[in-house]
């Protein structure tokens, strides 16, 4: 049975709510297979052309090492503070604060993203069946808005277990799509575009696949997003690890299939254009012509991946600022937990504002797809930038801390190559040409790192406050609540 836990700070969140089941599925639509799968990786094709499979393949591998170390700092760690706990226990304090200040923008943008998709494809989708207005994409994002504030309003348990249903569906059809499409592509079939002869003519070679790989790594950002339910999963030192070890491998495996089928049946010479085929919704045209009626399976598993996914992202979010919230990093009133529902209900309205007002106003101030490309390469640089610290964290708590259990290859080799393989990444999306096959991003998306350097500087200025005035707030991002021992009762003086 589910139990509320009382720390010394007086803030609670329900203890054992959801299993092993929900935190993988709140990583699996955290990643948002069906949108990732229509809009995220197809971004890349512009860069990777119908090497863009390639890309994937890149990124599944720096992912997977970024899961493991996660999971084994997990196993050590369990709080709803993740990344910047295990940051803050495995390097510094200063860097864990660092990481929570990054990820707690990032991840609150993550919803405003996919209520730019859900638009896109609702009103995209409507234009052409119907004739209805391709500019009223921004009804869809409101809506969307809203229905993931009431699930995150309504506690953990509803909302997790929601993203389940939501999550098995769209890999379910789009899982049976991708199949038809690579038996339909019959001799076209071919293992070429694992290679790099089909990059765009602007990225050839190992800079394109690299630059697709930025949009690859955005497919699969949340595999991670289990973490920071770690206070209200039963045994959360089992059940993390394995969440974002199994979501980050089978949904890798699930692009791996995805992104073939539609290089090989689109044709990966033409792929360079993929992006914007069938109006901006290239998955959805090519399932009118392998599934005739049947595209409709297709729309309503990415409105769904884009709810599901917004729900998840806005779950990571708020228990992230719980926690930062909790130990006074952001206001106190960031910690605040709704009475019957014990969902940290501030946030959650936090999060709805900023869904509501991102999307629109870089929606009508560029168009809902360059507004999603360029959000979408501020949260690349950043979260990139996060796992790099991760897997430096994995070898340094273990020789550090738990040196008696350290494994050579878990905590040693998987962590250096997890590095080795974000770091050109990296530079690519933040345009440090340091290597020569790092070239810049065009705007708007070279505006990102712009963005990424201020808002890092000024937390850097507000760590340097924290230090002068409350240096105890930073010292606590490597607290882990979950361990501490509750608050025995006062016995009455005798008397």
């Amino acid at each position: 049975m589910a139990t509320a836990a009382r720390y010394r700070d007086g803030a609670e969140l329900t203890r054992g709510a959801i299993g092993l089941r929900e935190v993988i599925f709140q990583s699996i639509t955290h990643m948002a297979p069906a949108a990732a799968v229509a809009f995220s990786i197809p971004f890349g094709a512009g860069f990777a052309g119908g090497s863009l499979p390639l890309s994937v393949v890149l990124a599944l591998v720096g992912c997977v090492f970024a899961a493991s170390s996660i999971g084994q700092l997990a196993k050590r760690l369990p709080s709803a503070g993740s990344f910047y706990t295990y940051t803050s226990r495995g390097l510094h304090p200063a860097v864990g604060f660092l990481v929570a200040w990054g990820y707690a923008m990032v991840e609150s943008l993550v919803a405003p993203l996919l209520y730019l998709i859900l638009g896109i494809t609702v009103a995209g989708t409507f234009n052409v069946e119907f004739g209805w207005s391709a500019d009223l994409w921004w009804i869809w994002a409101i809506l969307g808005a809203l229905i993931v504030f009431v699930l995150g309003f309504v506690g953990i348990q509803i909302s997790a277990r929601t993203g389940t249903l939501l999550g098995l569906f769209e890999i379910l059809v789009f899982g049976a799509l991708a199949i038809t499409l690579i038996v339909q592509a019959g001799g076209d079939n071919t293992g070429s575009v694992f290679g790099t002869g089909f990059t765009s003519s602007d990225f050839s070679g190992s800079s394109g696949v690299i630059a697709g790989g930025i949009y690859a790594v955005l497919a699969f950002i949340g595999f991670e997003a289990s973490a920071p339910l770690a206070e209200e999963t039963r045994d959360p030192k089992r059940n993390i690890l394995k969440a974002v070890l199994y979501s980050a491998i089978g949904i890798g495996l699930f692009y791996v299939l995805t992104t073939y089928a539609a290089a090989v049946f689109f044709g990966p010479e033409r792929m360079v254009n993929f992006q914007t085929a069938g109006g901006g919704d290239p998955w959805e045209l090519m399932a009118h012509q392998a599934w005739s009626i049947g595209w409709i399976l297709v729309f309503l598993a990415v409105i769904n991946s884009a709810i599901a996914n917004s729900n998840a992202g806005a779950n990571a979010t708020t228990r992230t600022w719980f926690a930062m919230g909790r130990i006074g990093l952001l206001p106190k009133a960031i910690a605040r937990l709704h009475p019957r529902f014990r969902s940290p209900y501030i946030g959650v309205i936090v999060q709805l504002v900023i869904g509501l007002v991102l999307p629109l106003w870089l929606g009508f101030q560029y168009d809902p797809l360059t507004a999603f490309g360029l959000i979408a390469t501020i949260n690349v640089i950043i979260i990139v930038a996060i796992y790099i610290l991760l897997n430096l964290s994995c070898l340094v708590l273990y020789l550090k801390e738990h040196r008696e259990s350290f494994n050579f290859f878990l905590h040693g080799v998987i962590p250096v190559l997890g590095m080795a393989v974000f770091i050109p990444t990296w530079l690519t999306a933040s345009g440090i040409k340091v290597f020569s096959f790092v070239a810049p991003l065009a705007k708007p998306a070279s505006y990102a790192a712009i963005v990424d350097a201020v808002w890092m500087g000024a937390g850097v200025l507000y760590l340097i406050y924290l230090y002068s005035r409350r240096p105890e707030r930073v010292k606590d991002t490597g607290r882990i609540f979950i361990e501490e021992q509750q608050l025995p009762e006062r016995k009455p003086k005798a008397g």
